[in-house]
Formats: structure tokens, sequence, C-alpha cells
């Protein structure tokens, strides 16, 4: 590591400023790449402001060279994750960095220094910071623009992380569908019958949305709950998101499944932000706000992203249950045409996610972008 590489903690608010910039300047040159709202990422990096913060234990470090921030990377570990019997995980995220080896070298071992220090015996990542939210370093899909709450990468990320002993622990994909095609005959044939008697689909209520929240995030942690990695979403780290993205949820956009009276299932589309964003340099004020919603409400933004979208585990192998999803997606897509909207994203999905992998295939979407987590036994 030459001498002049240095790796800074972050502790002031300054140095958080300057963490957030270094992925704005390393991706610079990069047409696809999108500048996160800065407000956006200052809350999501404050412990007064992520509930994350409340069962983790982060740091944030940069990289600095002659006195240029050249790098950056956290390392956090979460007391919800699930425990491997190997012993305890540690998480790495928010990896930026220029092309060049040693930056990489002395970012990611500082990071897994410190997770040793803290009697970790292997890293995953990048997690950024939570397996909740951006998960995974771009390997496949460079050519077009991240949408909302996804990662970007350069190009030769991954291949400076696999130079430090990092290896494949998943993959993640995210999928892309076209609204202005029609959805297969054999899906068009099966929600054309109309749901089954006992299910029934409803819109997001906003009189009601904090109770709507709280019966979200218990199916998403009933639904999700076999997966791999999974980590329970808390109630706290919910609301904050629905607070967070209150201003741009359209109740048209999500909907939720009744199956003989009980909330089971749900699907959350949100109108993709990123294509209203890009010229604002993650700057909302003076006007920031007012433009970002004037853009969203004549419907300059074309696409949405899919994040969410589960049934409970009891209805699994049901015919309700089955159903659920596809007259839910089938909904959305009608509600999201009818608004304008052309195209859509589901993501993330994990690659042995079969159930789900399975609903999305059946509905004529194609994987376009792939997000790998990493993994390194710490010795």
């Amino acid at each position: 590591m030459p001498s002049a590489l240095q790796i800074e903690p972050v502790t002031t608010r300054g140095e958080l400023d300057r963490f957030i910039s270094v992925a704005d300047r390393v991706n610079a040159r990069d047409p696809n790449y999108v500048t996160p709202l800065r407000m956006e990422r200052q809350d999501a990096l404050s412990p007064a402001k992520n509930p994350f913060f409340a069962h983790a234990d982060v740091q944030l470090w940069i990289a600095v060279r002659e006195g240029r921030d050249v790098g950056r990377i956290s390392a956090q570990i979460d007391h919800l994750a699930p425990v491997n019997p190997g012993g305890p995980d540690g998480h790495f995220g928010l990896i930026s960095a220029e092309d060049d080896p040693d930056i990489f070298a002395a970012l990611l071992g500082t990071a897994e220094d410190w997770l040793k220090a803290r009697g970790c015996r292997r890293v995953l990542g990048p997690f950024n910071l939570s397996i909740n939210e951006e998960v995974g370093l771009l390997i496949d899909g460079f050519d077009t623009p991240p949408m909302v709450m996804m990662g970007h990468d350069p190009a030769y990320a991954a291949a400076r992380m696999e130079a430090q002993g990092y290896f494949k622990a998943k993959d993640v994909h995210a999928y892309a569908s076209s609204f202005e095609e029609d959805l297969p005959a054999a899906v068009v044939r099966r929600v054309r019958r109309g749901p089954p008697s006992g299910l029934v689909l409803r819109p997001l209520d906003m009189k009601r949305y904090d109770a709507e929240v709280d019966a979200l995030t218990g199916i998403l942690n009933d639904a999700w709950a076999g997966n791999w990695g999974f980590t329970p979403v808390t109630e706290a780290e919910t609301r904050q998101l629905a607070t967070a993205l209150k201003p741009v949820i359209d109740p048209r956009l999500t909907w939720f499944a009744e199956i003989d009276g009980e909330v089971a299932g749900f699907v959350v589309a949100l109108p993709n932000v990123n294509e209203a964003i890009g010229d604002l340099n993650g700057r909302l004020l003076p006007f920031g706000w007012a433009r970002l919603l004037w853009r969203l409400k004549v419907s300059r933004v074309k696409s949405v992203r899919i994040p969410l979208m589960g049934v409970k585990r009891r209805y699994a192998g049901t015919l309700k249950g089955a159903m659920a999803p596809f007259h839910l997606m089938d909904t959305i897509r009608t509600q999201a045409r009818a608004l304008g909207y052309q195209r859509c994203e589901m993501s993330w999905i994990l690659e042995d996610n079969a159930p789900m992998r399975g609903i999305v295939d059946a509905l004529g979407a194609q994987i376009y972008k792939t997000y790998r987590i990493y993994q390194k036994a710490l010795a």
C-alpha cells in the first residue's frame, strides 16, 4: 500500500458529506450513473434517522491520497441477521473507489480488520447498509441507469473485489417488463377468469397509512422468512421508509390481497424517481421538491419499480395463495398503464428464489441486471 494512501474513519458531519460525495466523483463520467438525493443519503447514514443503527454496529471510512478522496467503504454487524453456524458474520457495503487495486485492498482490509476485531468469521456484502436495502455489486447491466433504490457500480469493481479473495455468495436479479406488451396468453386466461371466491384485492388506504404499513411489515416478514440471508424488517424501519416515500407513493400502485377476510398479500410499485432527479445533482433545495413532484405529477416518469411483493406462507399451495400474485400484478399493470407508465422493473430477486422467479418468468419478464453478493472467510 503506497504511503500516500490513508484510510480515515468518518466521525463528523463534514466527513459524512465527503463520504457521500466519493461515489459521485468516482462515477462522474458514467452516463448511466444517477446521483442520489443528498438529503436521502444523509438520513440513511444517520443513526438518528435510520432505525437500522438501533440493532447494528456501523463504521464508515474514506480512502484519501494526497488530499483527495479516492474511495469509501462501510463495515457493519447486524445483530438481527441469521446466525452462521461457522461463526458470526460481518457485512461490508457502500464500496466505491477509483480503479486502483491498492485502494480496494486498503479499504477491504480495513473493513475486514474491524470485523475480525469484533469476532466475525466471515464477511458478506455489499449491503448498503442492510440486506433489506440496496444489496450486491452490479456485475451485468451497466448499459442502463439504475431504478429507484437500486445501485450502480463501475464495471471494474467486480474484478478488483475478486482480486482480494472475494467470491460469489449469491446473485440477485432485476427483471424488466413492458406494460406496452400483453401478458403471456396463459396468464391472461388465468386472470380473466377472475379471482377465486374469497380472494379480494383493494388499494392502499392512505387514511389508514400507518396501519397499512404495519400490515405490510407483517406479511413481508412472514413471506420472506425462508429466503437466504433473511433478516426481519423492524416496524421502525418500515415506518421510516414509508414516511420517506410518502410524498411519492401512489395508492393506485400499492395493492393488498385479502384471503377470506385476512390481509394476506401485497404488491408495491414505486414511480422510478431516478428518472426525475438526474439533473438535480443530488440537491433538492431550493426548488428541488417542487420540481420533483411536478415531474411525477405530469407523468414525465415512464417507469416504475416493484421492490416488494409477498403472500403469507400459510397460503402457499392453495389456489387463492397461488392466484394472488398474478391478480396483484395484473392490477398493477392495468393501473400503471392507465397512469402513463410504460415499463417496470421487478427487483431484487434471489437467484434461487424459485417461487418468485417462477412468477416473474410466467409474467414474461426478462433479467436485465445482475448484482453479486460476495463473501470471504476471515482468518
